[in-house]
């Protein structure tokens, strides 16, 4: 017996559904219901756990994307204190700027990353783990700058940066916490010794 659904109400990730699903007294023959193969699944999931990463990051890098497009639109057709956009303000350009630099160091990482993971086997986790404890963080700080450049406007829901913050402050969460990365890096990084690229 399936018990029925519980929506779960998450404040990010509107276009992704959470439900809890539980079953109880389900009873599945063994024989006719395995999925792949027989003690096999441990490599099946630490290549997606690998996969899944670095797609979260790749999430992460599109938000940085678009809020920097928001800040960038935002400040072009502003007019401030005379001037005709808000390019010429220094706390502007410093926000712009930064949120640029982020996001190319995030986006040349995660092609890095994608370009050389091995699809057939898992082992990519030192950078699978590095690539979103990067480029989530990163995210969230370019949503928050964009917030900041746009004012007021960029707290309310008739704009997309309020939204592209909470998105980007569940990639910190989902996929591994940011501590956990932390620790799977280090693991990783002891073992490996001085036999770094």
């Amino acid at each position: 017996m399936m018990t029925p659904l519980i929506c779960l109400c998450l404040y990010c990730l509107i276009a992704s559904p959470t439900a809890e699903l539980v079953f109880d007294n389900v009873f599945l023959p063994a024989k006719t219901h395995v999925v792949g193969e027989v003690n096999k699944a441990t490599l099946c999931m630490m290549r997606n756990l690998e996969i899944e990463r670095v797609a979260l990051a790749a999430m992460a890098v599109g938000i940085a994307r678009r809020c920097l497009d928001e800040m960038i639109s935002y400040s072009s057709n502003r007019p401030a204190f005379g001037k005709p956009d808000l390019f010429s303000f220094g706390q502007i350009q410093k926000h712009i700027a930064e949120s640029y630099a982020d996001y190319m160091a995030g986006k040349c990482y995660l092609y890095g990353v994608a370009n050389g993971l091995d699809l057939s086997t898992y082992g990519n986790g030192l950078d699978a783990d590095g690539v979103k404890l990067y480029c989530a963080p990163m995210a969230k700080r370019v949503a928050d700058r964009a917030i900041q450049v746009m004012g007021g406007y960029g707290y309310v829901g008739e704009y997309n940066v309020e939204r592209l913050w909470r998105d980007a402050k569940l990639l910190e969460i989902g996929g591994g916490t940011n501590e956990s990365h932390h620790k799977n890096m280090t693991r990783d990084l002891s073992k490996a010794g001085n036999k770094l690229e």
